[in-house]
């Protein structure tokens, strides 16, 4: 039997990947770890946060990006409250909407994080509520 140790990488269509690329840079302070290039021209990335623990890859799609817009694939894990708020505090000196910070299933989250596709990054942390 194959044991299985989390994510490689979540996959997401763009229509700007360009655009996206400096988004997913800024608001959520992701690193490019790969590019495709393909005929001389950029076409996806693969980002990953400092730690490298985690990837993220946008690929320019633009007819299926447009699906996505609303939906909330991704929930990016935080490591305790007092790390969300950070994040709260970051993506409000950023001018960037959020839903603020609500309580989830298992911990705390942020929701409403729109990439400039309207698909919904969520923050989530991996502490437990009491």
């Amino acid at each position: 039997m194959t044991l299985l140790n989390g994510f490689h990488h979540v996959k997401l269509p763009v229509s700007n990947v360009h655009k996206s690329l400096e988004w997913y840079r800024r608001v959520l302070g992701l690193r490019v770890a790969i590019e495709f290039v393909e005929d001389g021209v950029l076409r996806g990335v693969a980002l990953s946060d400092a730690e490298q623990t985690m990837m993220i890859a946008l690929r320019e799609e633009p007819e299926r990006a447009g699906g996505w817009s609303g939906f909330d694939p991704v929930a990016l894990a935080v490591p305790t409250l007092e790390a969300l708020h950070a994040w709260s505090d970051h993506l409000d000196a950023l001018g960037v909407g959020h839903s603020g910070i609500a309580e989830g299933s298992v911990g705390w989250l942020i929701g409403g994080l729109l990439d400039p596709d309207g698909i919904e990054i969520r923050l989530y942390t991996l502490q437990r509520r009491p």
